[in-house]
C-alpha cells in the first residue's frame, strides 16, 4: 500500500467494510443502511427523523427512502413529535428492536475482531489520524488554503 494515496485507502477500506456489512445484513433481509438507521433510533423514546440522517452521515433524501422501506418491513413506525408540530418521531417496532440488537451485535463483533488483531496503540493512532482528517475537512483547510 506504499504508493496508494490516503483517500484511496480510506475509500477502498470503507467499500470493503460496507460490502461486508451488506453481505451480513442480506442474510437477515436487511442492508447496511437499515442496520445503521436502526442503531440511530433510540429504542425507547424514538428519534426525530431529522436527527437520524445527521447521526448516519446520510443525505435526508436517501434516508427518506430507507425509512419508507423500514416502515414497509414493519421495523419502524412514525408519530407526530409533540415538541415540534412539523416534525415526526421515529420509533422501533418489536421486530425493529430485535433487528437493532442484531445490528449492534454485528458492529460489536467487527470492532472486537479488529481490536484483537491490531494493537491498542495502532488503533489510537488510526483514530487520531481520522480525527485530524475530519478537522481539516470541517475547517476547510484542504482546498481553501491561503496562497
Amino acid at each position: 500500500m506504499k504508493d496508494k494515496t490516503i483517500d484511496y485507502v480510506l475509500r477502498a477500506t470503507w467499500q470493503a467494510v460496507s460490502r461486508m456489512y451488506n453481505e451480513e445484513a442480506t442474510k437477515y433481509g436487511g442492508s447496511m443502511a437499515v442496520g445503521f438507521a436502526l442503531l440511530s433510533i433510540d429504542k425507547e423514546d424514538g428519534t426525530p427523523s431529522t436527527n437520524i440522517s445527521s447521526r448516519m452521515g446520510m443525505e435526508p433524501t436517501s434516508l427518506t427512502r430507507t425509512l419508507k422501506s423500514m416502515e414497509e418491513k414493519g421495523l419502524i413506525y412514525r408519530k407526530p413529535n409533540p415538541n415540534d408540530g412539523r416534525g415526526v418521531l421515529i420509533y422501533l417496532t418489536e421486530e425493529g428492536k430485535q433487528k437493532r440488537a442484531l445490528s449492534k451485535e454485528t458492529v460489536l463483533q467487527f470492532n472486537e475482531t479488529v481490536r484483537k488483531n491490531i494493537s491498542t496503540e495502532k488503533i489510537e493512532h488510526f483514530m487520531e489520524v481520522a480525527d485530524v482528517i475530519n478537522e481539516l475537512i470541517q475547517d476547510k483547510n484542504i482546498f481553501n488554503q491561503p496562497e
